[in-house]
């Protein structure tokens, strides 16, 4: 039998502490994260002002959010197939910079066709740089504390929501082109090349492509990094005989065990992404055109969206501790049945509590989904997959504000919250019925990770 060459870095980073090296990691791309949702509702905020300066109509409105889910389909997929190119690493940092460069662009929009164009390609780039972002978590930290760590770099990155909402509502009244300001705010991503010299490749990339001397030198560094903060490490597990690898590409949708999860997780992203970007992006639009005023809608959704971090932060407290399946469900359910209240009723207050639930619940959500989405992929399939199913997921919402807005056109705004809740509610089936459970993979790695073995000297670079 051939013997296949392998570096074990799955196992070998499996059985790491936490270090200094992991909380580097999740610093930048919690970094990263909150200019990517510090930029992801500028338009929706800045919609109600850009509305009334140039005439545009709520078909108008619909047609620049609906483009920029095309956007963030061609963008994920693209940089899915980039990331399996060129790095996981090299690719979070070029996609950082698009999405930043493409918002200042806003900045200097002259109609809402010109600012049309500009979003859809700062949304290529923010998804783009969501999917990379989430394969690389995914591939460097210890996969029994993964889901944690994904939750805590969220729980940090959403607060950009809360953040870019209260300054919009301080902004944008200030003058007739204060809007612009927004946008502005969204280039300071640019300044996550700060932390580049400071991240590693993904060892498993590396050894994957065949790149077993870079890998070596990645996984002696890290582990050397851990060893002098925590100590000797223990042994890693022995690799298991893999099967051989299907060539990356979209040939690997002939494979069934690629094909699953990437239909799967399509359902997932298609309905969270309708379900969230229904609620979000409308939210300030349809307050406003009920009668609610420009400066009092904006700010009741800025006060809705001190929810998100706390979602995040609830996410991180269950993600790992329970079957990840099954609390999506659960956020899910709760999503639903919030949105659908926050619908039924104009009373300030209630609008205020229904839209803290929708952003509480909906956060932990995606945190639980950007854990649960690359764990049922292998190491070659992790980053196209994921880059399909949460693609196809924005692009299904190219349709979902026309479907909306002919919603609340044909018969009414209460309507446009059943549709939403109805969206939340299939996903939770489907999740329920046929998502895969994998607590018990995590438990028997953290199982085997903590049982005391020989130490392992801690290897040095030359």
């Amino acid at each position: 039998m051939q013997h296949i060459r392998t570096t074990n870095a799955a196992n070998r980073l499996d059985r790491l502490p936490i270090s200094k090296f992991h909380k580097t990691t999740l610093l930048a791309v919690a970094f990263a994260y909150f200019f990517e949702f510090a930029d992801i509702n500028t338009f929706a905020i800045t919609a109600p002002v850009v509305r009334e300066q140039w005439s545009a109509e709520v078909n108008d409105i619909a047609y620049v959010t609906s483009t920029s889910f095309v956007g963030m389909f061609i963008g994920a997929v693209v940089a899915g197939g980039l990331a399996d190119r060129l790095g996981r690493k090299r690719t979070l940092t070029w996609t950082t910079l698009w999405f930043t460069l493409w918002s200042f662009a806003c900045v200097f929009a002259w109609d809402i066709w010109s600012l049309g164009v500009f979003r859809v390609l700062t949304s290529a780039g923010l998804s783009a740089m969501t999917v990379v972002a989430v394969v690389y978590i995914s591939e460097l930290f210890p996969s029994a504390k993964r889901g944690k760590f994904q939750a805590y770099a969220i729980v940090i990155g959403i607060c950009g929501t809360p953040a870019t909402n209260l300054i919009a509502s301080a902004v944008v009244p200030m003058a007739d082109w204060s809007w612009r300001l927004v946008y502005l705010w969204g280039t300071l991503g640019v300044f996550f090349l700060l932390f580049v010299r400071k991240l590693e490749e993904s060892p498993q990339w590396l050894e994957a492509r065949g790149r077993h001397e870079e890998a070596e030198a990645v996984l002696a560094r890290i582990e050397a990094s851990a060893a002098a903060e925590h100590g000797a490490l223990p042994e890693a597990r022995e690799p298991v005989p893999q099967a051989p690898a299907v060539k990356p590409g979209l040939g690997m949708l002939k494979d069934k065990k690629f094909l699953y999860p990437t239909v799967l997780l399509s359902v997932l992203w298609v309905t969270q992404t309708i379900g969230f970007f229904g609620y979000s992006s409308w939210a300030p639009t349809l307050l406003a055109a009920e009668g609610v005023s420009v400066e009092d809608s904006i700010f009741y959704v800025a006060l809705t969206t001190v929810g998100a971090p706390l979602g995040s932060f609830l996410a991180a407290m269950v993600t790992d501790r329970f079957e990840r399946k099954w609390c999506l469900v659960v956020f899910g359910v709760v999503i639903a049945a919030a949105g659908l209240m926050y619908g039924l009723t104009f009373t300030p207050v209630l609008i205020v509590v229904f839209g803290f639930l929708v952003n509480l619940f909906e956060r932990g959500y995606t945190a639980l989904a950007y854990a649960y989405s690359p764990e049922l992929f292998n190491t070659s399939g992790r980053s196209l997959g994921t880059s399909i199913a949460y693609g196809l997921g924005r692009l299904s919402n190219a349709v979902g504000p026309l479907m909306i807005a002919g919603i609340y056109n044909g018969i009414g705004y209460e309507a446009v919250f059943m549709f939403i809740a109805g969206t939340w509610t299939l996903g939770a089936l489907v999740l329920a019925f046929f998502g895969p459970a994998t607590r018990r993979q995590r438990l028997a790695a953290a199982s085997e990770a903590d049982t005391p073995t020989r130490p392992r000297p801690a290897a040095t670079t030359p």
